[in-house]
Formats: C-alpha cells, sequence, structure tokens
C-alpha cells in the first residue's frame, strides 16, 4: 500500500491593493464625495474667507487680507453676543419642553389604545411642512390684526396682543412654533425606541414588582438612554442652524428679540454684505456646535451603551 501525503490548505492572504480589498471602497466613494462637497468643502471655505474683507459685489481675489481682525471684531460686537444669548435662551426652553411632552406623550401612546394610530397620524403632521410654510403659517396666526390667536382669545375676555411687535411676546412665540413643530420629532423617536425594547425584560421588572414609576424610571428611560441622547443631539444641531421660521416671522425683531446667531450670520452676509466678516461668525457657530456635541457624547456615549445592551 502506498503511502499518501496530505498538504494543509495554504490560506492566500490577499493584497491590499488587489480588486477584492479596494472593492468596499469603490462603494463608499460616491457617498464620501458627496459628504466633502456638501460639508466638508463648505467648512473650509468658511475658515477661509473669514481672513478676507470680502464684500457681496466685490471680485474674492482682489478681497484684502485680514488675518484675525475678523476673530477680534467678533469677540466684541455687541450684536454677537446678544444673538448669542438669544440662541442660548432659545435652545433652552424649546428643547427643554419637547423633550418633555415628546418623552412623555411616547410613553402613553406606546400601548396600543383606541385611535393611538389616528393621534400619531396628526401629531406628527408639523414635521412634514416645510420651515418656510411654518413660518407663513404661525405669522398669520400671531398676526395682531387679523389673527385667529387674538380672535379666540376675545372669547375668554383677554385683549388683542401684538405678538411679533413687542419682544417679550415675540420670543415666546418662537418658542411655541419650535415646539409646536419638532415635539413630534422627539415623539417618533423614543417611541421606536420603547418598541424595541425586550418584552422579557419588561415582564421580568413586574414580577419583581415594580409599579409603573418605577418601571418607568429605573427600567424603560435607562434602556433608552442612548436614543434620548441622539435626539438631544440632533435637537441642539437644529436650534443652533435655526433660521427660516424666524426670518418670515419676526426677521429677528423686534430690535434683537429674537435674532438667534444663524440669523445674524445671514443679516451680516447679505443685509450689510460682510462675507468675511460672517465667515468669521459662522466659524465660532461650528466650535460652539462641536464643543457641545462632544460634551453630550461625553457624558452619555450612545454607541457604548448599545453595546452594553
Amino acid at each position: 500500500m502506498s503511502d499518501v501525503t496530505i498538504h494543509a490548505p495554504t490560506s492566500a492572504k490577499p493584497s491590499p491593493f488587489s480588486a477584492r480589498s479596494l472593492s468596499p471602497y469603490f462603494f463608499i466613494l460616491p457617498a464620501v464625495a458627496v459628504m466633502f462637497a456638501g460639508l466638508v468643502y463648505p467648512v473650509i471655505q468658511s475658515f477661509y474667507l473669514a481672513f478676507f474683507d470680502w464684500r457681496i459685489g466685490t471680485d474674492m481675489d482682489d478681497a484684502p487680507f485680514v488675518g484675525m481682525e475678523n476673530f477680534v471684531r467678533m469677540l466684541t460686537d455687541e450684536g454677537v453676543r446678544e444673538s448669542l444669548w438669544v440662541t442660548m435662551r432659545f435652545g433652552f426652553w424649546t428643547i427643554t419642553i419637547e423633550m418633555f411632552l415628546g418623552v412623555s406623550l411616547a410613553l402613553l401612546l406606546e400601548k396600543p389604545i383606541r385611535g393611538a394610530s389616528i393621534f400619531r397620524t396628526i401629531f406628527i403632521l408639523p414635521l412634514m411642512v416645510s420651515p418656510v410654510v411654518v413660518g407663513l403659517i404661525w405669522r398669520y396666526l400671531f398676526d395682531a390684526r387679523i389673527g385667529w390667536i387674538n380672535y379666540y382669545l376675545g372669547y375668554l375676555g383677554i385683549e388683542p396682543q401684538v405678538w411679533l411687535g413687542d419682544a417679550d411676546l415675540a420670543f415666546f412665540a418662537m418658542v411655541f412654533t419650535d415646539i409646536w413643530q419638532w415635539t413630534p420629532f422627539i415623539f417618533i423617536i423614543v417611541i421606536a425606541g420603547l418598541q424595541a425594547l425586550p418584552s422579557e425584560v419588561m415582564e421580568a421588572s413586574k414580577i419583581d414588582g415594580a409599579n409603573w414609576w418605577q418601571h418607568i424610571l429605573f427600567v424603560k428611560l435607562p434602556m433608552i438612554k442612548s436614543i434620548l441622547i441622539i435626539a438631544l443631539l440632533l435637537r441642539l444641531i437644529d436650534v443652533f442652524r435655526a433660521l427660516e421660521v424666524m426670518f418670515i416671522m419676526t426677521g429677528g425683531g423686534p430690535g434683537r428679540a429674537t435674532e438667534v446667531l444663524s440669523l445674524h450670520i445671514y443679516n451680516r452676509a447679505f443685509t450689510t454684505q460682510q462675507l468675511g466678516y460672517a465667515s468669521a461668525i459662522a466659524v465660532l457657530l461650528i466650535v460652539i456646535v462641536s464643543l457641545l456635541s462632544l460634551a453630550i457624547l461625553k457624558m452619555g456615549n450612545p454607541m457604548k451603551d448599545k453595546a452594553d445592551i
């Protein structure tokens, strides 16, 4: 009987530059190109323009280089400080109320009850309306002469209010409008997270004797912590880039009562035609949003929590 030699299978390691190794990169190349053109390039261009005194109608090649002058001017600009304060107040009130209402409604309506599907459909309608239309609708409703709000308040014996002509009332109107439009966004995200929770954990907490509040505070909310952090982060970014609704409803007025930072940048760029200076303020906006986003992610890394689950 002849001896038979068995050779172990050889595992040929593919070259890192072979077509097989490079093929995944070709698939993501279009997405990377779109992100670079729509996200990275504008940011780089804003940084570049911030060092020039460029005005609309002039050739960029002739714009004088001013170095850090725009950034120094920005630090002493009262308009920047006021618009940043308006943005912080606007973000605090809108995000706080939207998170509370969105989470509360999601907890109440997560179980199938009669009429819940109809309510959800109607409730998310504001999300389907463009910010321009939202601004036009609520500008009309808050109008002091022909608006429906003053009309129905008259039935309660309340005098007509100049909603968009008073600093405090205009700010309240902006906060109310943002809550009306974006609370459904929080609701949709949270209710999707609640319905994805494992039923075994819910049943175990009931067997352990947890009441309704303990069930929510110590089981459900901790398990959807990553969902809440993502919702908070997305709303924070939206607040800092909000522009259309304020521009249409109040134009930032009266005075600067509703001029958020993004609207201040718009006015600097296209009203006073200081594109270089507006770019410097836009750089400040990017830095603030980046730092706040990093702080939120540092407090609760959603990907880490997901891995723990």
